[in-house]
């Protein structure tokens, strides 16, 4: 740090809150383990300060939101770096080299928050058009040299800033959608994923426009439904339904409440050359696997993957009676010798839990007809969307297969 720049505010732990952990590579700070005096509670949303330990030992440059229950987030365990555009090169470099490694086309999830050392930033790409969604305080505060960053490293000539997910509000952000770069695309982005094309919008989709994390997930269903009638039920822009397609699928129904997502896979399907053995539903995904049912269905491979039904603990006993209602009403659809795939992108809701709760739901289904369900695999995210060794809550997706 240069001798005229002004030092940096200081925060500290508490007496009693154990240092080694956030040595170890914690990277948040919670309020109730800091020291939070009158001019700690002044620190504007996003500013950087140092952190000590009790004894006064620097620990790292953090980033602070006194708005937020998650008070700092390391940033640096050099208590003196600069977070400039050198800085923000140096972490999206490292996590290009690892993508580049795995996808021979650009896109993917680029940026993984903590995972990939930059806490609460999220960016995906899409060939030369990235997305970035600042979530933290600090991020949004820096998201100029970010973005410039992110421009220089990776050659993307169009930049959209999603400031729209909810967690913002944690934070104390508004929401907003904005081009940082370039110009916004007049259409959706066309994405080649396991054989498919999905059409993501990235201008007012759900998050960032499609969802890379699914993409390994995708892929082992798509080797199950080679010659089979597929059911996708939360299909948004058809995820598991073009996948299996591309497979091998002799047709798929996707089934989803919203029409404008249902209207991309369609353009998807389309795309491929494959819109004659693809199909459509729009409705609540419960009342549509009741009806389902009701009219004797039966597909070879039934996907469910709805949105987070348990998104913080306070929701987790509804969030698996949701699972459990789900695994029960789709079972009695899977033909025999079927295959039936159950996610979770909860949480609160942990493997153990989400996997209980689902097979006490398929075990009712199936109670009293004779069949019986084997687990044959068990998947994650995508190697896109790294874990943080030291936070749970970062391997939050979970893909059950089951043959029936």
């Amino acid at each position: 740090m240069d001798a005229e720049t002004p030092p940096r505010p200081v925060i500290r732990l508490l007496p009693r809150v154990d240092p080694r952990p956030i040595r170890h590579g914690v990277p948040w700070v919670y309020a109730n383990q800091l020291v939070l005096d009158r001019r700690a509670k002044a620190l504007a949303p996003g500013s950087l300060a140092l952190l000590e330990d009790a004894e006064r030992r620097p620990l790292g440059l953090v980033a602070v939101n006194p708005l937020s229950r998650i008070t700092a987030r390391m940033l640096d365990p050099d208590p003196g770096a600069q977070i400039d555009e050198s800085w923000f090169a140096a972490r999206i470099a490292h996590a290009l080299s690892h993508r580049a490694r795995l996808y021979p086309d650009p896109f993917y999830r680029l940026i993984h928050a903590e995972a990939d050392g930059l806490p609460g930033v999220v960016i995906d790409r899409f060939g030369d058009l990235a997305v970035i969604q600042p979530n933290a305080a600090w991020a949004e505060a820096l998201i100029a040299p970010l973005a410039q960053a992110l421009a220089d490293v990776t050659g993307v000539r169009t930049i959209v800033k999603n400031g729209t997910s909810r967690v913002r509000a944690l934070e104390g952000l508004t929401e907003e959608m904005t081009v940082l770069q370039g110009s916004a695309p007049e259409g959706p982005v066309p994405v080649p994923m396991n054989g498919a094309v999905y059409l993501a919008d990235v201008m007012g989709g759900q998050k960032t426009g499609l969802f890379y994390d699914q993409r390994p997930n995708h892929a082992f269903a798509a080797g199950l439904a080679r010659g089979q009638a597929v059911l996708d039920v939360f299909s948004h822009v058809g995820g598991f339904a073009l996948a299996a397609l591309a497979g091998g699928a002799e047709r798929a129904l996707a089934v989803d409440g919203s029409v404008p997502a249902l209207e991309l896979a369609r353009g998807g399907a389309q795309a491929m050359g494959l819109a004659e053995r693809f199909e459509t539903r729009t409705g609540d995904a419960f009342d549509v696997l009741s009806a389902l049912g009701q009219e004797g269905a039966r597909f070879g491979l039934v996907v469910c993957d709805p949105p987070a039904f348990a998104p913080a603990k306070p929701a987790l006993e509804a969030g698996l009676r949701a699972y459990e209602k789900v695994a029960r009403l789709a079972a009695p659809l899977v033909g025999e010798g079927g295959y039936l795939v159950l996610c979770s992108c909860s949480h609160a809701a942990d493997l153990a839990r989400f996997r209980e709760a689902s097979l006490r739901g398929v075990g009712r289904a199936l109670a009293g007809t004779g069949r019986v369900a084997q687990v044959i695999h068990t998947g994650f995210a995508g190697p896109d969307h790294p874990l943080h060794p030291a936070l749970a809550e970062s391997g939050y997706l979970k893909a059950l297969f089951l043959r029936l």
